[in-house]
């Protein structure tokens, strides 16, 4: 974790403040004006769970991979398959450069998520969504938000 938050901080540096950290009402309800509530049939508190667990909300999170892919924006979106980076080659089936996944604006990270979801895997492709959110109840994360 610390060095998530290392590597977020650095980000946001480089960045020169370009990045957003939502509050979770807030982030609740971009993503239900995203159409996220119910998509693929995930509710909007998994999705609100999943952006803590793997950005902490940060829309400027950055983390480097063992196998020399990264992660990107509040979704963590991988180079290796989602989006393009200048590291190195990627499926990119997100046609999305993985820089326009840092900025405040969400709109493309959330076309991307609905994307990456749509694979057989669905939420099941983010390791943390598995070890935090799965199978656990997640009221707690949009109660209070009016959304």
């Amino acid at each position: 974790m610390r060095m998530l938050a290392l590597v977020t901080l650095l980000a946001c540096l480089s960045m020169g403040g370009q990045g957003k950290i939502f509050t979770r009402c807030e982030l609740a309800q971009a993503l239900k004006d995203g159409g996220m509530d119910g998509y693929e049939g995930y509710s909007l508190a998994n999705w609100v769970c999943l952006a803590f667990y793997e950005s902490g909300f940060d829309t400027a999170a950055v983390v480097a991979n063992p196998d020399g892919s990264t992660d990107y924006g509040i979704f963590q979106i991988n180079s290796g398959w989602w989006c393009q980076d200048s590291q190195g080659s990627s499926e990119n089936l997100c046609h999305v450069l993985c820089q326009d996944l840092l900025n405040p604006d969400i709109q493309d990270d959330i076309s991307c998520a609905k994307r990456v979801v749509q694979d057989p895997q669905g939420m099941e492709a983010w390791d943390d969504w598995k070890k935090h959110c799965e199978n656990q109840v997640l009221t707690e994360w949009v109660k209070g938000c009016d959304v």
